[in-house]
């Protein structure tokens, strides 16, 4: 895969921004929601992350595709390359290099893709979701711990104000229909692969806690112990919250 995707690193000021900015964004998507029609929005969102899904469920299911293609397969090197000027001025603008490989793994994302603009069905969802996902973690990288407690701990304020404060983020998340959110039907036992009563789960809710998790597990790994303590306890603890989470949110029966 293309290998000028660097990790953005993400520094104590940045985190300390991040619920400023995120608060900023829902209160934006939430007065757009009130003032333009939701159709309009929806369709736009749509071709968005259309695009943006099949190219990272694509870039997730490249790894595990290696496995399935013969030894003899006909792989063909590419290069997609965009340049700006000529001669001693010339700057590349877009360098893209893939393989047939990669054209496969795009064709069958494609296929999710059409899948979830026609049916909008909930496996297509959590497919494209659970891409951005594991994308998500992989491209944003912690400097340290201490910034992952103001990013985990700023976004805490920012979650208890915007989920019990208002209903803003409640009104978003249901009017947004995008994969920007995991859905676990209720009714699957009765209804199969045709449920439609959702329980939802915010990849913000997978992806901050995520990048948090993966600092650790990467913090163990320079140890050079061969345990994974700080990642296992972390894991562990989010497991937890997030149990926790639903049975409280089954309780009270109101967003968490």
């Amino acid at each position: 895969q293309n290998s000028s995707e660097m990790p953005e690193t993400i520094t104590s000021r940045d985190a300390a921004r991040f619920p400023i900015v995120a608060s900023c964004t829902l209160l934006g998507l939430y007065l757009f929601f009130k003032i333009f029609s939701q159709e309009y929005i929806n369709l736009l969102l749509s071709m968005y992350f259309f695009v943006l899904g099949i190219l990272a469920l694509s870039h997730t299911i490249s790894p595990m595709m290696n496995r399935f293609f013969p030894a003899n397969f006909p792989n063909k090197q590419y290069q997609l390359l965009f340049t700006q000027g000529s001669g001693e001025s010339k700057e590349e603008i877009v360098n893209y290099e893939f393989d047939t490989k990669d054209l496969v793994c795009l064709a069958l994302s494609s296929v999710v893709g059409v899948w979830y603009l026609l049916r909008k069905h909930w496996i297509a969802n959590n497919l494209f979701g659970l891409a951005f996902s594991l994308n998500g973690v992989e491209l944003l990288h912690l400097n340290n711990v201490s910034t992952g407690c103001i990013l985990l701990g700023g976004l805490f304020i920012y979650d208890v104000f915007w989920v019990f404060g208002t209903n803003v983020m409640v009104t978003v998340a249901k009017s947004f229909e995008a994969p920007i959110k995991l859905v676990f039907p209720q009714d699957l036992l009765e209804k199969g692969l045709e449920a439609d009563n959702f329980a939802m789960l915010g990849l913000g809710d997978i992806v901050i806690p995520g990048i948090f998790i993966a600092l650790l597990l990467r913090f163990d790994i320079s140890l050079k112990k061969n345990t994974h303590t700080y990642f296992y306890t972390s894991f562990v603890a989010y497991i937890f919250g997030l149990g926790l989470t639903i049975f409280i949110m089954h309780i009270f029966k109101h967003a968490q």
